[in-house]
């Protein structure tokens, strides 16, 4: 969940930087109530995310019967232009919808989808698939609107320099992790054991339920400590800005469609998710007005987005090619009852939960003692125990016949050391960014980091797509279709699979711990 959880380290970092303001009343251990509101908003709306991601790629092969590759290439458009779009959001709520409507406008537009996806789910042929494509549009845009705007506010509420600020995004971000939990467990359950559009219809109304109470109670509690209201809009909506938006949704639904209105195997999405990755760092770097120790910290920006790339490619394979291998080739069963696929979903999040914490107080005990590693080597452990995943995983299945189903305990070790790289990774994000981000190109780098994270769910549908047909190592169905390859690897048996993310991460992992002693003097003094 810690994408999201990047947030968390941009807005208490800078709060911290700010001098003291903080009235002797807000020097308190209470949180304003505003804090509760947006963490009911924000856990109901990850509850629509998160529930509509767990089930959407067994939906796509089992209800439409596509097929594997082409369902998780969908899926790594869907969620690289769910982290490109932000861009576009954060862009109209600053400059004329303001943090309130934006998130109002994403929230309608995210709920519009997820009962675009309901009706698909409820069609056949043609229609479910029209149907499929509107809904993942309205979900792609309205995410763009809710996601960066409603973290803003949380430090909106609190006055700078106020101590709370970081205790108040531990509570937000909890809220996070709570819909995250519960999502996978309810709308899986609807959709695997009954009907798919059951799963949609309750992320839906998750999503209209933390609708209504933002809606409800925003005048009366998003308030700052003066009890002036926050979020508020900028101007009026003009011309320009409405045909940005209608444009968006016009464009994002045309992208998606290409494929199968031109039938090309052009990837329209892949370019231009990874043209900007070139474009836009290349624009920043030939900047003539920045001096050689900014530039230095601006590549260590791109050097660390870049391997942000290959620890999220991987580990985001839990809502592609992990799901099905988790609904084709795990043993499922717990006595009589078979527990669904998309409950895999919930292990990171409750993960999280509970190991969170230990990490917190892990990192205050090596910080004490001078002993806590740099944030580009967190960055090499994070690969590093992802990469321990997947040699789990990969020690699972090797010498399986296509016909036995391992363990479920192997995935859950695979989801848990997974987790643990997540946290190891965390603390570098938006805050690194921050830090070391000139002012005047503080929002242009941030939106290279959003980039990075757009880029990384896109090669996850790619690699995902990758996966053999026929599960285990010696499955009989892979010789009936083309033997998947990369780079020249053939791809013929889940082991081989596995061992592509072995090799890239474990790859990664080491070339960072060997640049990171260089990464830290580019740093210039920044840790």
């Amino acid at each position: 969940m810690s994408q999201s959880n990047n947030h968390f380290d941009q807005e208490t970092g800078a709060a911290a930087e700010q001098p003291s303001l903080v009235p002797n009343d807000a020097k308190m251990t209470g949180h304003p109530k505003g804090l509760y509101l947006l963490f009911f908003t924000e856990m109901w709306e990850r509850f629509s995310y998160y529930g509509m991601r767990a089930i959407f790629i067994l939906f796509m092969t089992k209800m439409l019967l596509i097929g594997a590759g082409d369902a998780s290439n969908i899926y790594g458009s869907y969620t690289g232009l769910v982290y490109l779009t932000p861009l576009l959001g954060g862009y109209l709520s600053d400059r004329y919808l303001g943090n309130q409507r934006s998130i109002i406008t994403g929230g309608v537009l995210m709920a519009i989808g997820q009962f675009l996806m309901f009706f698909s789910a409820s069609s056949a042929g043609v229609t479910a698939l029209t149907l499929m494509w509107a809904g993942l549009t309205f979900l792609i845009i309205g995410n763009g609107f809710f996601k960066p705007n409603i973290s803003t506010m949380v430090g909106q509420l609190y006055p700078a320099g106020d101590r709370r600020v970081d205790s108040a995004f531990t509570i937000f971000y909890m809220g996070i992790n709570l819909g995250a939990l519960f999502s996978p467990l309810i709308c899986g359950t609807l959709a695997e054991k009954v009907d798919y559009k059951w799963g949609f219809l309750a992320a839906g109304f998750g999503m209209i339920i933390g609708l209504i109470t933002f809606l409800i109670s925003r005048n009366k509690l998003l308030v700052n400590h003066l009890g002036e209201a926050i979020g508020k809009p900028v101007r009026k909506l003009d011309g320009k800005a409405i045909a940005m938006i209608v444009g968006a949704i016009l464009l994002v639904f045309f992208l998606m469609n290409f494929k199968q209105w031109f039938h090309s195997d052009v990837d329209l999405v892949a370019y231009l998710i990874y043209g900007s990755m070139i474009v836009v760092p290349l624009v920043i770097i030939s900047d003539k007005s920045l001096s050689k120790e900014e530039k230095s910290r601006i590549w260590v920006i791109f050097i660390l987005a870049f391997f942000v790339i290959f620890f999220w490619s991987a580990f985001e394979q839990a809502g592609a090619s992990l799901t099905l291998f988790a609904d084709e080739q795990t043993d499922r069963h717990i006595g009589s009852w078979v527990m669904p696929a998309s409950y895999f979903q919930s292990v990171n999040p409750l993960a999280i939960i509970v190991l969170a914490p230990l990490f917190s107080i892990l990192w205050m005990w090596l910080g004490k003692r001078n002993l806590e590693p740099a944030s580009p080597r967190k960055m090499a452990y994070g690969l590093a125990l992802l990469c321990l995943g997947y040699v789990v995983i990969a020690l699972a299945v090797k010498g399986v016949d296509s016909t036995v189903k391992i363990s479920m305990y192997w995935l859950f070790a695979l989801y848990i050391l997974h987790t643990m790289g997540e946290l190891c990774l965390s603390p570098i994000g938006l805050s690194m960014v921050s830090k070391l981000a000139p002012a005047r190109f503080a929002s242009l780098l941030m939106g290279t980091w959003f980039l990075a994270n757009a880029a990384a769910n896109k090669l996850a549908g790619t690699l995902s797509a990758l996966i053999p047909a026929g599960a285990g190592e010696h499955g009989a169905s892979a010789a009936a279709t083309a033997v998947p390859s990369i780079l020249g690897f053939q791809i013929t048996n889940l082991y081989d699979f596995f061992m592509v993310f072995i090799v890239m991460t474990g790859v990664a992992s080491a070339i960072l711990f060997l640049m990171s002693g260089t990464l830290l003097k580019m740093m210039k003094g920044l840790r």
